[in-house]
């Protein structure tokens, strides 16, 4: 089998600090670490000038990627084609893939995407459906997505399950926390963590809600703080979330070490999100040893969890996990995590660099 040349990585990169743009700062840290040639193709808008960001023009596709050669592997976890299918981005890559023979590996980490594909529009139907030809080989993070790409669209191609979860260096567990946020933690008998943004299907407003109510109940000084991705925002929703609840702290672009800080430093984790793939924070809360009550979405196992839109779920879940936390659960369950991190890691060097051997773990 012939090796590889180069490896780009295709996708969003923190900040913001979604789970997918965790995932490719993981994986690209690992790569390096591997001593394989990588480059990093970061998507969208980025907080700081680098020469490597990716636009969704055909000026910028054509730029970033027209050094590509045959050998050449593209890990693709950009949005530009299927999840949120851009024409101009879509052009230039019609034109590149065929004329410079790159191996394309397209993840689909975007659990979303089946629910939102039935309402797309012609064109993006369109593309969809020539774009998915030019793929060489698919990567999912979920079974829902692995069926929906085999049994609904039908693709050819190779389809590989391989989980967003990778390994965490052990240091990036003992990162310092800001004096506000340390202060904020302290503030209060109890504190909730909850990751996300300011939109409805993140559920921070039930979230906020069910804690009031067990504040009110239980007489405890509960605290809930927000670590806003600032990916996305309503403006009015943000205000219904916040509204008279000075108990809120907000913090806005926490790199991840630290957001890992502020999972160990919490009493519960709760997860809201009405769509989910995976759920990167969920486990990482795990490893945290913090309880998790989560929605039933992506990733469950060793959680309390409830359905999305059931606030009284909800609130009897956020009083289990604090009054009665299942601790010796967790453990066991953290520890499973970790041995499927690390497959998921060898996994994924097994399609980027067939000829490597296992790494040492």
């Amino acid at each position: 089998m012939s090796v590889r040349n180069k490896i780009v990585l295709f996708g969003p990169y923190p900040p913001p600090y979604g789970g997918v743009a965790i995932y490719v700062s993981a994986l690209h840290d690992f790569l390096e670490k591997f001593g394989l040639d990588c480059e990093l193709k970061i998507y969208g808008e980025h907080s700081e000038p680098n020469e490597n960001l990716v636009h969704p023009w055909f000026s910028s596709m054509y730029r970033n990627f027209r050094r590509l050669v045959r050998g050449d592997t593209c890990l693709d976890s950009s949005s530009f084609f299927f999840e949120y299918p851009s024409g101009r981005a879509s052009i230039a890559w019609l034109m590149l893939k065929p004329l410079k023979r790159f191996r394309w590996v397209k993840v689909i980490h975007d659990g979303s995407l089946p629910t939102r594909y039935d309402n797309f529009g012609f064109k993006q139907k369109l593309l969809f459906k020539i774009l998915i030809r030019f793929v060489d080989e698919f990567i999912v993070v979920s079974e829902d997505l692995h069926i929906w790409l085999r049994d609904i669209i039908r693709v050819k191609q190779k389809v590989s399950l391989i989980k967003s979860l990778l390994p965490i260096p052990p240091e990036s567990f003992n990162a310092p926390l800001p004096v506000e946020i340390e202060q904020a933690i302290a503030h209060h008998d109890k504190v909730i963590c909850s990751i996300g943004v300011f939109t409805p299907v993140y559920g921070f407003k039930d979230i906020a809600a069910a804690i009031e109510s067990v504040r009110q109940e239980s007489g405890l000084d509960i605290g809930l703080l927000l670590v806003d991705g600032s990916f996305a925002i309503d403006e009015d929703y943000k205000s219904e979330v916040l509204w008279q609840r000075e108990w809120v702290t907000v913090v806005t672009n926490l790199p991840h070490p630290q957001v890992l800080q502020v999972l160990k430093r919490s009493d519960i984790f709760v997860r809201g999100v009405a769509l989910e793939s995976y759920g990167l924070s969920r486990v990482e809360s795990l490893w945290c040893g913090t309880p998790v009550v989560a929605t039933r979405m992506g990733e469950t196992r060793g959680m309390l969890l409830y359905d999305y839109g059931d606030g009284e779920m909800l609130i009897q879940q956020i009083k289990e996990a604090l009054f009665n936390p299942p601790m010796q659960n967790i453990r066991i369950w953290a520890e499973r995590f970790e041995c499927e991190a690390e497959d998921n890691l060898q996994a994924m060097l097994n399609i980027l660099s067939p000829d490597r051997g296992p790494y040492d773990r």
